[in-house]
């Protein structure tokens, strides 16, 4: 899929404050300890969040997005992404399947705050930036 450098980062950032929050629709409390935290401990949040984001986002398939609405996928779509990102881990049956679960859900707490696609074409350049 491609995304913009934008979608990008809302969607790592709004899966890092519900991690920052510990629990998955619990978004109030975890905004609250996003703002508590400092500067490098979102820092790492975003990197160890982003780490299991970016790479399921990427590999989803590619899909029209009509200026106005966000990107869906199917559930099989996110699942086959997550499943080709995480690999084999070396770890039980057992475990695999709760990091592929975990990985699901933040995937589509992820894909769940994209912003509405905008019309590149629809752009309106204030007034004020043309005296530039």
């Amino acid at each position: 899929m491609r995304f913009t450098e934008h979608e990008l980062t809302v969607a790592v950032t709004a899966a890092a404050k519900i991690v920052a929050g510990g629990k998955i629709g619990k978004r109030g409390k975890g905004e609250e300890k996003w703002e508590a935290m400092s500067k490098i401990d979102r820092y790492h949040l975003l990197e160890a969040v982003g780490s299991q984001v970016l790479p399921v986002l990427l590999a989803l398939p590619d899909v029209d997005v009509p200026a106005g609405t966000r990107p869906t996928f199917t559930d099989a779509q996110i699942a086959e992404a997550v499943e080709q990102t995480l690999g084999e881990s070396g770890v039980g049956r057992l475990r695999q399947k709760v990091a592929v679960a975990a990985r699901l859900t933040l995937v589509r707490t992820a894909l769940a705050q994209l912003p509405v696609r905008q019309d590149p074409d629809a752009l309106v350049v204030p007034d004020s930036l043309d005296d530039l």
